[in-house]
């Protein structure tokens, strides 16, 4: 197929992981970007030889799709306004910064008969490609349920604008809990019900990191949030997200895992895009190594060759924004949870993806 031609909206810290994946794909190119800075986005296209736009010129352009950075709070407006524009769009974790919010995109993408997709699309490297073979294969027997916790003092510490990660959309649930949810529902199908409790230590967050360090910030979010998640499987798993633990944590980071009847399944970070893939079978001692059954470890781009396949061939688009919607209403649900004391139903169901081909990005 021939490359689809990609512009990137927004170019902040994350930018450079999706600018650097330019000569990993043939089937994209990424010819240009915009940004409400226009000196940041300025600087982004010298550095990777590409087009710099303003905004009006970036949603007038001939570009085929978008990857769309914009804080969480910002993804429905300019959803909307590059769907309107004809662009198919790729847009950071999470899709929406509510469920209401991600079913205004869907459904204009689907009156606009263009496609959406959403990270996280570490789902499709070689870490999570082979513990999905390994569910499949029967080797940990009947899923019964899953642990996965990650846990930080909140991304203060490094990040040069950390404001976003406490306001609408952010949250540890909605900020690290897309990378392990959406690993969860590539493995065991869909969820039938959440609960929860979450909470908000501090109303206000000090900057450490450079150049802001010393100012303080707003927190609008919960920022220690634990779920339960149950799928349709009959698979139970516990979720801890957490920007509340300042004094670390001694447990493996990550803690991932996944138990079944004849075995456990020790799942590589979800954040990345490799392994190590491990099992512990039922009459074992220890974990052994699982020799990965999958290629692909480039970084972040999967995810938009996932888009452009879908675009121009036959191909099951994967990251697709039923899943993206799924994962969102399972995360919200969890914090909604929390608000009314009781389970909440998960009722929009999606379909587990396929397992990709060993050799992708090559078909």
């Amino acid at each position: 197929m021939e490359p689809i031609e990609v512009g990137v909206l927004g170019c902040g810290t994350i930018s450079d992981a999706y600018f650097s994946s330019n000569d990993k794909f043939d089937c994209f190119e990424i010819t240009a970007c915009a940004d409400l800075d226009q000196k940041r986005s300025e600087a982004k296209a010298d550095k990777y030889g590409i087009a710099a736009f303003d905004v009006q010129e970036f949603l007038e352009s001939d570009i085929d799709a978008v990857v769309n950075l914009t804080p969480p709070s910002a993804h429905t407006q300019t959803c909307r306004q590059l769907l309107a524009a004809g662009k198919h769009v790729y847009v950071e974790k999470p899709l929406a910064a509510t469920v209401e919010d991600a079913e205004e995109i869907l459904a204009m993408a689907d009156e606009s008969d263009l496609l959406v997709g959403s990270a996280p699309d570490t789902f499709l490297g070689a870490g999570l490609q082979t513990c999905r073979s390994v569910i499949d294969s029967g080797r940990i027997g009947e899923p019964v349920g899953a642990t996965a916790i990650w846990t930080s003092g909140g991304h203060e510490s490094w990040h040069p604008n950390p404001d976003f990660y406490y306001s609408d959309g952010g949250g540890p649930l909605f900020d690290m809990g897309p990378y392990y949810v959406t690993a969860l529902v590539s493995l065991l199908g869909p969820a039938a019900r959440v609960t929860g409790s979450v909470k908000q230590t501090f109303s206000e967050r000090t900057i450490t990191s450079e150049p802001r360090n010393g100012e303080t910030i707003s927190v609008e979010v919960p920022t220690h949030e634990t779920g339960i998640v149950e799928f349709e499987n009959g698979a139970v798993a516990n979720l801890l997200m957490s920007f509340d633990t300042h004094g670390g944590s001694s447990l493996p980071d990550p803690a991932f895992e996944i138990y079944g009847t004849e075995g456990t399944l020790q799942i590589p970070d979800p954040n990345h895009f490799e392994g190590p893939v491990r099992v512990r079978d039922r009459d074992s001692d220890q974990f052994r190594d699982v020799e990965l059954t999958h290629e692909y470890t480039g970084g972040r781009g999967a995810g938009v060759a996932d888009l452009a396949y879908a675009i121009g061939d036959d191909w099951e688009h994967r990251t697709n924004a039923d899943l993206a919607y799924h994962v969102l209403t399972i995360l919200s649900g969890i914090r909604t949870a929390s608000t009314i004391g009781e389970h909440v139903p998960i009722e929009n169901d999606c379909r587990r993806p396929t397992p990709l081909p060993p050799a992708f990005p090559d078909q």
